[in-house]
């Protein structure tokens, strides 16, 4: 399998740090100006990709995202377009993990075989199926194992302990916790039934934890490390930025933005941050 991700949370230890995750769609607003947002997630220092290929149901997702997920099909960009630009995306950067998130039916008329050996001939190290449920994973997992690419899983509060112990069982990369129930989005408040559902999962599970949805803010990212996280994965603040940032700034202020967020995974002093 992958060793991308083991080898950077390895390192992320080593350093004292945790992970920060950015999340953006593949192909948006289109494919030039979706590369020159990964390339600058890369120059400044993010942990890990997560990046998303455009369906038409993006059930998980929230309205942020979701209007890109349309836009991005209403100008003709295609899952083989995506995989060109992640090759591309992977030529700027031989060792950080890339992550897929997508939606199963475009996995099934890809061809489950051919969608990942193809990420993996792309350079993807891990795949996260928002809707395909842990317990239907024996369809994917061969195929994914023969690939050498990760199965990433979402946990929430109300995962059971059979369905974790599912999870466990499939999963590598990390493990996607939700911050709150509901999509993704920019969001205010936490419950502290995260903090028992990290303890949970780490009691199951070594693999690191990152949690997402609603996160946009250093101080928010710090709270989930606080409550046990490995990382912080954000998303929705990025694609309201890109959208609303004359293209003139879009460089500079994505590139405060994700350096902000880079060093509040400092864990350790001040000085480090310098």
């Amino acid at each position: 399998m992958s060793n991308r991700y083991s080898n950077r949370f390895a390192q992320l230890e080593k350093q004292g740090r945790k992970a920060f995750i950015p999340f953006t769609m593949l192909g948006w607003p289109n494919r030039k100006s979706c590369l020159a947002t990964v390339a600058t997630m890369i120059d400044s220092g993010v942990s890990a990709l997560e990046l998303g290929m455009a369906f038409s149901d993006p059930v998980a997702d929230g309205p942020v995202i979701q209007r890109a997920a349309s836009e991005t099909i209403a100008s003709g960009f295609t899952v083989a377009d995506a995989f060109d630009l992640l090759k591309e995306i992977r030529s700027i950067d031989q060792d950080i993990p890339i992550g897929l998130l997508v939606y199963y039916n475009m996995v099934l008329r890809y061809g489950i075989t051919d969608f990942f050996t193809q990420a993996h001939n792309c350079g993807v190290d891990g795949i996260l199926i928002a809707d395909l449920p842990p317990e239907a994973a024996s369809e994917t997992y061969p195929a994914a194992r023969a690939a050498a690419v990760e199965s990433i899983f979402i946990v929430s509060p109300l995962t059971l302990p059979d369905r974790l112990d599912t999870i466990a069982k499939y999963a590598g990369g990390f493990l996607y916790a939700v911050s709150r129930l509901g999509t993704t989005g920019v969001e205010e408040r936490y419950d502290r039934e995260l903090e028992a559902l990290i303890s949970r999962v780490k009691a199951t599970s070594t693999l690191p934890v990152c949690v997402g949805f609603g996160i946009s803010t250093a101080k928010q990212a710090q709270q989930m490390f606080a409550l046990g996280a490995d990382g912080a994965i954000t998303g929705s603040k990025i694609v309201d930025l890109v959208r609303n940032t004359p293209e003139h700034l879009l460089t500079t202020c994505l590139q405060e933005y994700l350096t902000t967020m880079v060093r509040c995974t400092y864990m350790t002093s001040p000085a480090a941050q310098a």
